[in-house]
């Protein structure tokens, strides 16, 4: 993705938040018809941070629509969904030190062999029943968590699944990679 085509989804996004923030329809972004990446189907995540502190996260994986769309419904959902802060909602007051961060996701593969992800670069989606959970590849740069931290963390705490249940040949890993971009949310 080129730097045009990341502030062109960088401008859906902060649109998009202060919207859902302030109760009002998204003003329409100018989006060349005819490119290819902006209207590609994939998932992607959109991530609010104020001063460094998480304030909604949300994404999907795959995508029916082009990115643009995904982009806008994601950054809507990110800004007044995420059910960590349903208690503790972004105010318009916060969005002058809002950043905000996409993730634009590669296809899900699945392994056999969890332990060969590639911390800093691999996101991980572990599904086993009913239960899921993910974390995005930065969370393990943020962290500086081993291979097996960053899979039984996202065990416990993302998909309520024992630590160790990524080991268990029932339990599915999946692998990503993210093209991760972001700016101040007023900076655009």
């Amino acid at each position: 993705m080129n730097f045009e085509q990341r502030q062109i989804v960088l401008r859906i996004a902060r649109q998009a938040v202060e919207a859902a923030v302030g109760g009002t329809a998204s003003p329409s972004v100018e989006i060349p018809s005819d490119d290819p990446v902006l209207n590609a189907h994939c998932g992607c995540f959109v991530t609010l941070k104020s001063r460094d502190r998480l304030r909604g996260c949300i994404g999907r994986f795959t995508a029916d629509q082009p990115l643009t769309q995904v982009v806008a419904e994601m950054a809507r959902a990110s800004a007044t969904e995420d059910p960590r802060f349903l208690g503790d909602p972004i105010t318009p007051g916060e969005l002058h030190e809002m950043d905000v961060e996409v993730s634009v996701l590669s296809p899900l593969k699945k392994t056999n062999d969890p332990l060969s992800l590639r911390l800093g670069i691999d996101g991980i989606y572990i599904k086993r029943g009913c239960a899921s959970g993910c974390f995005l590849p930065q969370v393990a740069t943020e962290t500086g968590w081993t291979a097996e931290e960053f899979l039984s963390c996202c065990c416990s705490h993302k998909a309520g699944l024992a630590a160790d249940a990524w080991k268990d040949p029932k339990t599915e890993v999946f692998l990503f990679t993210a093209e991760v971009f972001g700016a101040p949310l007023k900076g655009l």
